[in-house]
């Protein structure tokens, strides 16, 4: 495993990770049934009754999988 050679100042390495930056969450924006709804893009979606009861998950128009 390689190790340094020297040691690394403070300041290199708080300068090395401050580089490192989150990104804000991309939320998809839509309206159903008059509702609008956040979602993340690409991902299956819980489609539930009027009860609030998940029935299943849907990507795309199609049915993916139970819940």
């Amino acid at each position: 495993m390689p190790v340094p050679k020297r040691r690394l100042s403070r300041a290199n390495s708080r300068a090395r990770r401050s580089q490192w930056k989150a990104e804000p969450v991309a939320l998809v924006k839509t309206i159903e049934n008059g509702k609008t709804v956040y979602s993340l893009p690409h991902r299956a979606k819980v489609v539930e009754d009027s009860a609030g009861n998940a029935l299943f998950l849907e990507y795309k128009g199609r049915k993916v999988a139970d819940a």
